[in-house]
């Protein structure tokens, strides 16, 4: 092999695996920031493996995630909006979590809830806003951030 066809095959082979690389996903903005609707995906109906026990709040950085709880627990979620771009109140599908008094939102926009644990079962909670401030006689668009978590109680 010459050496230029060598040089060549070198750069083509460094070139693949740098492409190869492009396409994958190696963390997630927080919040959905990608800022892009996706669509949400349904409950598990088991416990899965890939749960992560919550240590602390829930914010829109956890926004996919599928977190466990052990019966008597309680999560917290607090979802910083701001008044164009207002959070909606956290909906709960599913069975297993009980709301409790999760304090006081200040903030406009912002979204508070507190549920406990109280039984077996697995919940999605979630949330939306608007992807762009509603101002009139600005740009505006009617895109949606939506926030989701899976609750599996065990």
């Amino acid at each position: 092999m010459r050496p230029t066809t060598h040089r060549t095959a070198l750069a083509l082979a460094a070139l693949t695996l740098l492409l190869a690389g492009c396409g994958t996903e190696a963390g997630s903005e927080g919040g959905g920031g990608s800022d892009s609707a996706s669509p949400s995906p349904p409950p598990s109906a088991s416990p899965s493996s890939s749960c992560t026990t919550v240590t602390g709040d829930l914010d829109a950085s956890d926004s996919g995630d599928t977190v466990c709880l052990a019966v008597g627990d309680t999560v917290r979620i607090s979802l910083d909006g701001t008044k164009d771009r207002p959070w909606q109140p956290v909906g709960v599908k599913g069975s297993g979590l009980e709301a409790t008094n999760s304090g006081i939102v200040l903030l406009p926009g912002d979204a508070s809830a507190a549920y406990k644990a109280v039984s077996a079962g697995t919940v999605r909670l979630s949330s939306s806003r608007p992807l762009c401030a509603t101002e009139t006689g600005k740009v505006s668009c009617k895109g949606i951030q939506e926030w989701w978590v899976t609750v599996e109680v065990t």
